[in-house]
């Protein structure tokens, strides 16, 4: 079957760059997505310091278009996809209350 292909979102920074790195320590050949291009890239260097096959893709995942393109563009690259990881954190919303509800 071959190396297997894992796509990140959310994974410049936490729990997702943590991820990244382990999956990038067994062996799978990686994108890592978010919305910062520096970070984005710092951190591609950095897995590929680890020995990983390793792709950086800008993208917003609240975009409907950017998640098809991180899609099309991982399958372009490795010629599929394996895994998808998204952590993106999110806050949770305010609590409302009746006055809010007006």
């Amino acid at each position: 079957m071959g190396t297997p292909v894992v796509l990140i979102t959310g994974a410049l920074t936490g729990i997702g760059r943590s991820a990244a790195r382990a999956f990038a320590g067994e062996g799978n050949r990686i994108v890592v997505a978010g919305r910062h291009e520096t970070a984005g890239q710092e951190l591609a260097a950095e897995l590929r310091a680890l020995g990983a096959e390793v792709e950086f893709l800008r993208a917003d995942v609240r975009k409907e278009d950017d998640v098809r393109n991180l899609i099309d563009r991982t399958v372009a690259r490795f010629g599929r996809l394996d895994s998808g990881q998204q952590r993106r954190h999110r806050r949770p919303a305010r609590p409302r209350d009746a006055a809010d509800r007006r």
